[in-house]
């Protein structure tokens, strides 16, 4: 399953359906980590981009998801507010891999720009991506599954320089990860539309992608009341592997939908 969250703020539906899915690997974006404060819920303020956080996402989807092993992998520290006090806290991606799966690989790296210690930073912001190589037992072999959440821009979501060498950033991070003869998986929300140089190039590494090739005419949800209904992707580079692709509308559990994959 891949997912932006959010940053929790539909906190109760995304854990209750995470935790009764249950996926073998979650990739999880847009997470909040600040371990400095123990209440529930902060607010993100950028000029009048102002949206609550659940200040500690990361660790209610860590309980929510008990037999998971969870790496969480920030992309800044800046400042979220409770009333006028500023809170240190951690943004980033995430990942959650059953128990009884095994890892036998992970890499971490920046599609974009690096880590940013003091403050989220000018935009477009860092970007951060993982990937895990896992053995699945079942089908006797290992596969690999890398994720990011790419670069937003004030301008929109047209091709750059900059896009252009995220996705490569991707792929390489994919690849170093990734055996040649594996099943590979790469997913996210990518903040591009289908017809991107980023979709491109990975189709050129061979990758397929599931979203626009199963037809499907969005990744958003109700909650999301901005034109461009598309922004998640899932690739796999052995379309044939694929036994079900999903993307979920119903319930609504962040302003994004779950994209779930089953090999």
């Amino acid at each position: 399953m891949c997912l932006n969250g959010w940053g929790g703020k539909l906190h109760d539906a995304l854990l209750s359906y995470v935790a009764a899915v249950a996926p073998d690997v979650l990739c999880l974006q847009e997470v909040v980590h600040s371990p400095a404060t123990e209440k529930d819920w902060l607010t993100y303020r950028d000029g009048a981009h102002v949206l609550p956080q659940r200040a500690n996402f990361f660790r209610d989807v860590c309980r929510a998801l008990p037999d998971h092993v969870a790496v969480f992998c920030p992309a800044a520290q800046g400042v979220l507010w409770d009333d006028a006090r500023a809170v240190p806290s951690q943004w980033g991606l995430a990942t959650f891999v059953h128990r009884d799966v095994p890892i036998i690989g992970q890499v971490q790296g920046f599609v974009h720009k690096s880590y940013s210690p003091v403050g989220y930073g000018d935009h477009p912001r860092s970007r951060s991506a993982h990937g895990v190589r896992v053995y699945d037992y079942s089908a006797k072999r290992p596969v690999s599954v890398t994720h990011m959440h790419g670069l937003r821009d004030l301008k929109g979501k047209m091709d750059t320089p900059e896009r252009a060498a995220q996705a490569q950033r991707l792929l390489g991070l994919s690849r170093q990860v990734s055996d040649p003869e594996d099943l590979s998986v790469i997913c996210g929300d990518f903040n591009v539309e289908p017809g991107s140089e980023t979709l491109r190039l990975l189709s050129d590494a061979g990758f397929s992608e599931l979203v626009t090739g199963r037809g499907f005419t969005s990744t958003r949800s109700t909650h999301y009341g901005k034109p461009g209904r598309y922004a998640d992707y899932m690739l796999i580079n052995r379309e044939g592997a694929v036994k079900g692709f999903d993307v979920v509308f119903d319930p609504e559990v962040s302003d994004h939908c779950p994209l779930v994959l089953e090999i």
